[in-house]
């Protein structure tokens, strides 16, 4: 034990000499490397500790890191996708986004101002009075938009006496049914037997009340869906139909169950609400937001003076250009006055968009607080047209899901017929808003609509992804001015052409 305690005490004292002789070897004259030795003494003695006790992390991290660096070193490439290749999964093309919207405001600039150059400026706020009133003292449209009134109150009188037992249900039935018939009937009667109603203002009038027709459609058939529940005993009823469910509420929220939603203010707040579907209790926001309503409103007040002022100074021209009758013009003459009117209506619908579904409606949202906002979806990424009608509307979307659709369906009719039927009465409407306030009837508006079924079922079936996508742009593109054009040559010949002979 000595022997080895002599021997332990002569090389620990060995170890101390060789590591002072290390020591002085490396001490600098000017003593600059004083403090690293004494650091590095300090982490000898702190490694030896760690030695001791057996933990390891430090030296191992270190290693570990080392290593990675030299395997960055050794390889710099991976198995990956180009980011334009659809593979790689990457979507964000913000920054090609902006690309394009920067070129497409340089490619029409020249235009516009080549317009400026040759006709000036044609931009006039009193035309467009005239446009809505042939004479200041005469307001025939506001006033067949005031009479509309009557026909909510034959509906909301029906159904208070259906609710009491007062009406038969066949008997609620004839009388929602000659309601709603001349609902659609006599505005068009009044339209075009007046002739002081201008085309814009029959536009407008008739507009009103085809929105107002799907909404008293919809009043009809959720208060019927409530009664046939209650017939029945039914102990919890959907939030779509009568009482929600309790979750859908706060604490403080009042719920309206039937027959207690038969009242002046909710059928007015329904009228006025930015929706076509009825329901007893309307999901709600908590308060109104200030500063978002005054940035709708600001958005609406600059977006409809830009509409009227382009469509002025940009569209009108192209379209006087265009009254030529067709046998006085060949084909290629035809397709460039297409290709003229095409871009500049294109973007006015794309502003007439954001105007009314997004600013308009959302403004009218949160004033009555009024909760769900979906009023459209990403209808630009469609690669089908069936997905672009059933995204760029949603509140019509919507009312024919659940009033046409689905009926249709529980009925036995087939998936094809259905949707058929949708377009059909898409086309109606369409055909409707147009042809009766030019006073014509010309079926261009309805033939456009029915051909978006054979242009769907192509799409669907023989393109996919990102070409699609770009046969949904162009029907959306050189569709609407093609009718366009066909109905400024129909109304320059009926109106002009003896006088310009």
């Amino acid at each position: 034990m000595s022997d080895l305690n002599v021997n332990g005490g002569l090389s620990r004292r060995r170890r101390a000499t060789l590591a002072a002789g290390r020591a002085a070897t490396l001490q600098p004259v000017n003593g600059a490397f004083a403090a690293g030795t004494a650091g590095s003494v300090t982490a000898d003695c702190s490694d030896g500790q760690r030695i001791r006790d057996g933990s390891l992390e430090r030296p191992k991290s270190d290693k570990r890191k080392r290593r990675g660096d030299i395997g960055d070193r050794l390889s710099c490439h991976q198995a990956q996708e180009s980011l334009l290749s659809s593979a790689s999964g990457y979507r964000n093309y913000r920054g090609v986004l902006n690309w394009c919207v920067v070129m497409l405001v340089l490619s029409n600039a020249r235009l516009f101002l080549e317009n400026i150059l040759k006709y000036g400026i044609l931009v006039d706020p009193i035309q467009v009075i005239s446009l809505f009133l042939k004479d200041p003292y005469s307001w025939p449209a506001a006033c067949l938009v005031i009479v509309c009134n009557v026909f909510i109150f034959v509906a909301l009188y029906t159904e208070r006496q259906l609710s009491k037992g007062s009406f038969s249900e066949f008997t609620g039935f004839v009388i929602h049914f000659i309601n709603l018939f001349i609902l659609l009937t006599f505005p068009a009667v009044v339209v075009l037997l007046v002739p002081s109603i201008t085309p814009v203002g029959g536009a407008f009038a008739l507009g009103i009340y085809t929105i107002l027709f799907l909404k008293l459609y919809s009043y009809k058939d959720v208060n019927l869906w409530c009664r046939e529940l209650s017939s029945v005993k039914a102990k919890k009823l959907a939030r779509s139909l009568s009482c929600p469910s309790p979750q859908h509420f706060k604490a403080a929220a009042q719920k309206v169950c039937y027959p207690g939603n038969l009242t002046i203010k909710d059928m007015y707040y329904f009228v006025f609400a930015p929706t076509l579907c009825y329901e007893l209790n309307f999901p709600r926001s908590p308060k109104v937001r200030i500063h978002f309503l005054l940035r709708r409103l600001f958005e609406m007040l600059f977006f409809i003076q830009l509409l009227v002022a382009l469509t002025q100074q940009w569209m009108i021209p192209i379209i006087q250009s265009s009254m030529k009758p067709l046998e006085d013009m060949d084909l290629s003459l035809m397709t460039e006055r297409l290709l003229r009117l095409a871009v500049p209506n294109h973007l006015l619908w794309l502003m007439f968009f954001y105007w009314f579904f997004h600013s308009s409606m959302n403004f009218t949202a949160e004033l009555l607080r009024f909760g769900d906002r979906q009023f459209y979806n990403d209808w630009w990424n469609s690669e089908t047209v069936t997905y672009f009608w059933q995204n760029w509307n949603i509140p019509v979307h919507k009312w024919c899901l659940r009033h046409f659709y689905k009926p249709l369906l529980r009925k036995g009719f087939s998936k094809i017929v259905s949707q058929s039927a949708v377009f059909f009465l898409s086309a109606f409407f369409h055909e409707y808003l147009v042809s009766v306030p030019l006073r014509m009837f010309r079926l261009w508006a309805f033939t456009g609509m029915m051909a978006q079924l054979p242009l769907a079922w192509f799409v669907g079936n023989f393109l996919r992804g990102n070409y699609g996508n770009a046969a949904v742009w162009m029907s959306i593109i050189i569709g609407q001015p093609f009718a366009v054009l066909m109905y400024v040559h129909d109304y320059y010949v009926m109106h002009y052409r003896n006088g310009a002979e």
